[in-house]
């Protein structure tokens, strides 16, 4: 894939005429760890880091002070999130996080299973770019936030607004959708949607097994002996 024809397309159709080295930095951490199936699978989680970051393309905390995760804290909210019923602060301290909004106890113990990483001890490693495109990437490819996983919407057939079930419901669904749209088709300017061409087949040559330096002075006496050695 030609990544410059890609970012043109990008910076002229989505980013308002200008990318800034960290957009573009994110665009690379996301697609340097793509795992999927497809370049519209890609779109879609490019579209959605790019809202869910506010177009920072840097993984990013959930606004807001720690008054406003109150609402985590206690009751049904918190229960829905594997968060404690008790007042103590699991409201605030598993907030959103990363490319893609990890939010509560129970999403930071999930990928803490699944990443091998302790992010339920020490939830800003969510932050660390290379987790957080692990986190967006294998969340919604293996269905991790809400059930609902990349090939549910997109495959032969695409739905980039229903898509939006996978992280967060119907919200912003068609604003997304729109920048999926955009992505996909500077993907496709870029040949995304061409196979990778074959790599060459590549020969190892084994050297030959080195031959024992003669002797010159052995050499003779053995060509002298086989002379007086042949039948007359």
């Amino acid at each position: 894939m030609d990544r410059t024809v890609f970012f043109d397309r990008v910076r002229a159709k989505l980013a308002g005429g200008k990318l800034t080295t960290g957009q573009v930095q994110g665009f690379f951490a996301l697609m340097d760890s793509w795992t999927g199936s497809g370049f519209r699978q890609l779109a879609y989680v490019l579209a959605t880091a790019w809202h869910e970051t506010a177009a920072t393309m840097h993984p990013v905390t959930e606004y807001g002070g720690k008054k406003y995760f109150t609402k985590y804290d206690t009751g049904k909210l918190a229960a829905n999130l594997g968060n404690t019923p008790q007042a103590d602060g699991d409201g605030y301290l598993y907030r959103g996080r990363g490319y893609v909004q990890i939010t509560g106890a129970r999403n930071y113990r999930l990928a803490t299973s699944r990443l091998g990483v302790d992010l339920v001890g020490s939830p800003d490693k969510a932050l660390d770019p290379a987790i957080a495109a692990k986190i967006i990437i294998r969340g919604m490819i293996e269905g991790w936030f809400t059930g609902k996983k990349l090939s549910d919407y997109i495959g032969a057939k695409v739905d980039y607004k229903g898509a939006r079930r996978i992280v967060n419901g119907t919200d912003k669904a068609a604003l997304i959708a729109g920048y999926a749209d955009t992505i996909e088709a500077a993907l496709r300017a870029a040949g995304a949607d061409k196979p990778a061409p074959a790599k060459p087949e590549i020969i190892v040559m084994q050297p030959a097994s080195p031959q024992p330096a003669r002797n010159p002075i052995a050499a003779f006496f053995a060509a002298l002996f086989g002379w007086l050695n042949v039948d007359k």
